[in-house]
């Protein structure tokens, strides 16, 4: 517990001065009842002493309570308000289950016991992204509800978001002395979702705490050969940068403008990660040495801007704008890099302290619950978490919410670059880098999407996996059919880049086949079902047992494979009853409406006599759906469902060949 122990709260005998903190908690934030946080603090160390439990992830039971101090350090940090500070003291007590929810609700109210909640249902996110969990049959339309709700708490609330981001962060910096595989499950939870989504709110000191610290477990070499530069090249590089400072000082104090000047170092992560992605040298890595310049307003950043290009000579295509054209996440900051003194590449950062603010705590730099129940929420907070929204709108088109896709849209939609292009009406739309004409219209809504035939970029015709770029404007050509082309989900091909929209196309034609899957499924049931002499069979209840909502859906799931047919016997022989009636098994609770729905082979068609009958495989009619018989030549009566796309070509052969049929009654 690393701050904890740099405050020395912490005495010889290893009890923590809960007094001296508080005091000190109360200074920092200016708190004027600090009595629920005490309280917290207390109920979450008595109720755990003596009660250590055997298999807790913690190697000592008081742990869980000196996790509740260093969350509420992180989220003082952050400006959280008191219940938020309650919530986090409590929290871990109540997942450990030293604490019920119960006594939380009691004792703090109804406003901390919900943030509880909703931390707790966020868990659910780490399960999935456990790569040796599987989720048993059935489990996973549990545990995809679960991720929703870990969704709607977020955008409900952002404080449930910051107190799990605290949460992580405190539990990435306790494992260091845990075993190897906790270390790299940790850590590639945290990769995948809490830095990213520390990034989204804007709140960079933590997502570069917790991209590093993820790194080491993740790539414990790169990290110790980067580290290790770094530490080489410490004291030289510390020398350059003051020498830089005396310089640059100087000029401002000419120039008569104010402004708070310091040196920093890049991030271990970030540098590997440039390495990587422009397949450098670590002495190539030109943003190393770094300064950072606040000013007291925008027009002192121009102006700060102008006199650090006419003192040094900057490096072409190397600056960035992003006070004017801001990153999605409302990061605003001037970037440019120069040849410095002795000929060395420098990074300056030219931003005001309202921008720095924003830029080390993202939704928390202005904005504070208040105490009172009808404060009203910034509309910088609303911005920061309008991606939130967009992935439960996303979730509600498609019906479905897929982890690898949920991973995906937290990774893509965390990358830096973004692009910005214009509808024709003239409403910027923001992208992922990449993105194509296809993903511009799945962008607009869905069926803009599927309709999707063509694109103007700029008034001329361009071809769909054509990449935009920033400043286009975008118009597409639709047609009246609904029907994405298949070719889009081939990656080689270039249409689709967002997981967005290629989740899209994926369902479009999921449910273009499901008819066919029913059909498949049901067949494949019938001939089992025969095999095992299995007959009246209830199955709506089979389907409920499987935790599908109707027959259908289980021939359906077993037409796609996504349920095994050896699966579906498994349930039926652990939910019947043997009994010796005819040589027949009968489930031991059968509904009163039996459900034969035409599994048995042989079944009769009334209408034409003896005449020899046969299913069109064009369309597969399937018991219960309407039907019409078209007499052939020399083969009977071929039975057509009415909605047939064929009945009309036949028809020009003569309507008087249609005769009226339906389903027997066996």
């Amino acid at each position: 517990m690393v701050k904890i122990r740099e405050e020395h709260y912490i005495h010889s005998d290893g009890e923590i001065n809960l007094d001296d903190w508080l005091i000190n908690i109360q200074a920092r934030s200016g708190f004027s009842d600090i009595d629920p946080l005490r309280r917290a603090c207390e109920m979450s160390r008595n109720a755990i002493t003596g009660a250590q439990r055997e298999g807790s992830q913690w190697a000592v039971g008081v742990d869980s309570f000196q996790m509740g101090l260093e969350m509420c350090e992180i989220l003082i940090g952050l400006n959280l308000d008191i219940d938020s500070l309650v919530a986090a003291a409590i929290y871990r007590s109540v997942r450990e289950e030293y604490i019920s929810l119960d006594t939380v609700r009691d004792e703090f109210g109804e406003s901390v016991a919900v943030l509880v909640v909703g931390v707790t249902e966020m868990a659910a996110i780490g399960q999935f992204l456990n790569p040796k969990r599987k989720a048993a049959l059935g489990k996973k339309k549990a545990q995809l509800e679960n991720i929703r709700k870990m969704l709607i708490s977020m955008v409900d609330d952002v404080r449930v978001a910051l107190i799990k981001i605290a949460e992580r962060t405190s539990a990435i910096r306790a494992v260091k002395n845990s075993p190897q595989e906790r270390q790299v499950r940790v850590a590639r939870e945290i990769m995948d979702v809490y830095a990213p989504l520390a990034h989204r709110l804007g709140i960079g000191h933590i997502k570069w705490e917790l991209e590093d610290l993820s790194f080491r477990y993740l790539q414990p070499e790169a990290y110790k050969k980067i580290a290790k530069l770094l530490a080489e090249k410490r004291i030289e590089r510390e020398k350059y940068i003051e020498d830089v400072l005396d310089g640059i000082r100087l000029e401002l104090k000419k120039n008569h403008i104010e402004a708070d000047i310091s040196g920093r170092v890049k991030h271990i992560y970030s540098i590997w990660r440039k390495m990587r992605r422009k397949n450098l040298d670590f002495y190539q890595i030109y943003d190393v040495r770094a300064l950072r310049i606040l000013v007291p307003d925008v027009a002192s950043c121009y102006t700060v801007l102008g006199l650090v290009h006419a003192l040094w000579r900057h490096i072409p295509k190397e600056f960035d704008d992003y006070i004017a054209t801001p990153k999605e996440n409302g990061y605003r900051s001037l970037h440019t890099a120069v040849i410095g003194p002795k000929g060395r590449i420098l990074e300056v950062q030219i931003r005001t302290q309202e921008m720095h603010d924003e830029a080390e705590l993202g939704v928390c730099a202005h904005w504070r619950y208040k105490e009172t129940p009808h404060s009203k929420v910034e509309r910088s907070y609303e911005d920061k978490i309008t991606w939130l929204r967009q992935v439960l709108e996303w979730n509600e088109d498609v019906g479905e919410l897929q982890i690898d896709d949920l991973a995906e849209q937290f990774q893509v939609d965390s990358a830096n670059e973004r692009i910005y292009v214009f509808t024709p009406e003239g409403h910027v739309v923001d992208m992922a880098v990449g993105a194509t004409p296809v993903d511009f219209a799945y962008h607009i809504h869905t069926e803009v999407g599927h309709r999707c035939r063509g694109a103007k970029v700029n008034g001329h015709i361009v071809p769909l996996n054509h990449v935009l770029a920033t400043g286009q404007q975008v118009e597409i050509l639709t047609r009246k059919e609904t029907e994405p082309r298949r070719d889009w989900l081939n990656a080689n091909s270039g249409y689709l880049h967002t997981a967005r929209a290629r989740t899209k196309v994926q369902h479009w034609f999921k449910q273009q086949a499901r008819g066919k899957n029913i059909i498949d499924g049901k067949a494949l049931v019938a001939v089992e079902f025969k095999r095992l002499s299995f007959k009246n069979i209830d199955l709506d209840k089979l389907a409920e047992k499987v935790n599908l909502r109707s027959p259908e859906d289980l021939f359906a799931a077993v037409g796609a494979g996504d349920l095994k047919i050896s699966q579906v016997i498994n349930v039926l022989n652990n939910h019947l009853k043997i009994s010796e009636v005819g040589n027949k098994t009968t489930l031991d609770r059968v509904s009163k409406q039996k459900i034969k729905s035409g599994l048995e082979p042989g079944v009769t068609i009334d209408g034409v006599g003896n005449l020899m009958t046969q299913i069109a495989k064009c369309c597969k009619p399937v018991p219960g759906e309407p039907i019409v018989g078209y007499v052939t030549l020399g083969r009977g009566v071929t039975v057509h469902s009415s909605e047939c796309g064929h009945l009309e070509q036949l028809s020009k052969q003569g309507r008087d060949r249609f005769v009226e049929v339906s389903w027997g009654d066996d």
